[in-house]
């Protein structure tokens, strides 16, 4: 979510060779327009769920969460902007049945509250 930084944490450094660094100045005017980080504005934005772990170490939680923040600081609308993030676990797979169970409420509570506002979900 943060583009111009995400080479500075954890798996980061493995995906320059994708995206590119910010370090280069061709590649920091790629990144920095279309970072979602950067490129929020004020404005009405649909429902959004964001999910993250704190021991993912493929994708810092810092980028899911300041995403989150900046979102909300830039709605001016009625719909949710929901951060869940999901301690002590790592990348999805092999979570005991009490995680789950927590990850499926913050799911259905984003949608409960989305719909309570009439405004329409779409995705997954």
């Amino acid at each position: 979510m943060d583009m111009l930084r995400f080479q500075r944490f954890g798996f980061g450094t493995q995906w320059v060779g994708e995206y590119g660094s910010s370090e280069n100045p061709e590649d920091f005017k790629v990144l920095r327009a279309y970072s979602p980080s950067i490129t929020s504005h004020t404005g009405v934005y649909p429902p959004t769920l964001i999910t993250t772990s704190d021991h993912d170490d493929r994708v810092m939680p810092g980028h899911s969460l300041k995403y989150a923040a900046t979102l909300q600081q830039a709605q001016e609308g009625p719909a949710p902007i929901f951060d869940s993030h999901r301690n002590a676990r790592g990348a999805r797979g092999g979570e005991p049945t009490t995680k789950q169970i927590d990850e499926w409420a913050d799911r259905y509570a984003f949608l409960k509250s989305a719909l309570k506002i009439g405004i329409k979900v779409t995705g997954s």
